[in-house]
């Protein structure tokens, strides 16, 4: 469980980091905008690149944490037994797609790219850098998801509503 912790804690921090940066960055638009009147070219390209990140790791953030979307009105009518059946279920059907859809897809799409040499306009990046958090965000949700599983047979599942 250790291991768990400090991805959590590093993943919390790089997540916090990545929003105050789009915080300047959206700030230094703003005064560059209207109070300079010389509006930076490299702003918009940033926040949007820095969106995709923080939600695209949030997401991962979120699956680790158990904070993602439950319904679990049914759920609850179970028994302990088979709450962990379905919850590791549940957990191994995303897992499942955030290997075949985030990792394997995301490598493929960020590979595309690279190969084709796409650079954004104001920045100069190569945008398959830029994708690679789906692939980086795919593993993080396949670790929680299988660290779910493994630890979900030891304790009772947590759910939204019983929280």
């Amino acid at each position: 469980m250790k291991t768990r912790e400090r991805i959590d804690k590093a993943l919390g921090y790089f997540l916090v980091t990545l929003m105050g940066i789009l915080v300047l960055d959206v700030l230094w638009q703003v005064i560059s905008r209207y109070i300079l009147k010389s509006p930076s070219s490299f702003t918009d390209e940033l926040a949007r690149f820095l969106l995709i990140w923080v939600g695209i790791l949030g997401a991962a953030y979120a699956t680790g944490k158990k904070m993602h979307l439950a319904i679990d009105i049914i759920i609850n009518r179970f028994d302990i037994k088979r709450r962990r059946l379905i919850d590791a279920l549940i957990n191994a059907v995303i897992a499942l797609f955030a290997l075949c859809v985030m990792i394997i897809g995301g490598i493929h799409l960020m590979l595309i790219l690279l190969k084709l040499g796409n650079t954004s306009a104001a920045l100069s990046l190569p945008i398959g850098f830029v994708y690679s958090v789906i692939p980086l965000s795919g593993m993080l949700i396949v670790y929680y998801s299988l660290s779910e599983i493994a630890t979900g047979w030891k304790q009772e599942p947590v759910h939204p509503s019983t929280n």
